[in-house]
């Protein structure tokens, strides 16, 4: 779908449609391109149901993928926004973040409503289910729905459902997490705000559980916490570089 117009002049920039386009990418892996009119965009891989690219306006990047990235099964693909399912990190018996990263997900033809604004024309919907081999390794069997939306206004926003679909109506436990990436100019200039008081637990001391202090997070060393009972959504993550990420 395009626009039409007039010529366009450098004061008057030819709009652009909304679209959603399927095509593949590195590897001929598949992918599905989110756009919206203003020039912000998306981009998410069927294998791991995984965003690896999302752009402001001015088409700067603001997730980080290594430039070593593997985009071949099985690696999961190093950057962007994993999806950690059934298991998040060590928490468990199974490989590290669990496997829904490493598994080729599905367009979701038949989605179940989601809360989304109408004024959203550019969104995904995929699927994953258990394969039989997932089922060896995990006996719970599932259905795990992500929609991948980007606002008119560039607002990346993923939504996850998670269905217990086991025959005999049997619980699981799971969990889960989306393991973003960030790409920053300085990570000296980084402040999170919104973990201040929480107890965390240290994985560079052995999972030490500490209390957070001071008014904000800051990096000036190799850090890798897990906040405990964090709230929902996080203030804000701000750099200098007229850059404000929450």
């Amino acid at each position: 779908m395009a626009a039409t117009s007039s010529s366009p002049t450098p004061e008057s920039p030819q709009p652009r449609a909304s679209f959603v386009e399927r095509t593949k990418g590195p590897s001929g892996l598949e992918k599905i391109v989110l756009r919206e009119a203003r020039g912000f965009s998306a981009e998410v891989h069927l294998y791991g149901g995984q965003v690896t690219s999302w752009k402001n306006d001015h088409g700067d990047e603001l997730l980080f993928v290594s430039s070593k990235a593997i985009f071949k099964p099985p690696k999961a693909i190093r950057g962007g926004i994993p999806i950690c399912f059934p298991q998040f990190g060590t928490h468990g018996n199974l490989e590290k973040h669990g496997f829904a990263r490493n598994r080729l997900w599905a367009i979701d033809d038949n989605p179940p409503p989601f809360p989304i604004s109408t004024a959203v024309k550019s969104f995904a919907d995929l699927i994953l289910k258990p394969s039989e081999e997932d089922l060896k390794i995990w006996p719970h069997s599932f259905e795990f729905r992500l929609r991948v939306a980007l606002g008119p206004g560039g607002d990346l926003v993923l939504t996850s459902r998670i269905r217990n679909t086991n025959n005999d109506g049997r619980p699981f436990s799971f969990t889960f997490a989306y393991h973003t990436y960030f790409s920053v100019s300085d990570i000296s200039e980084v402040r999170i705000e919104g973990l201040e008081t929480l107890d965390y637990l240290d994985n560079l001391k052995g999972k030490e559980r500490s209390t957070e202090q001071g008014d904000a997070i800051v990096f000036e060393s190799e850090v890798d916490k897990i906040y405990l009972d964090a709230p929902k959504k996080l203030q804000s993550l701000i750099m200098r570089r007229n850059e404000h990420l929450s």
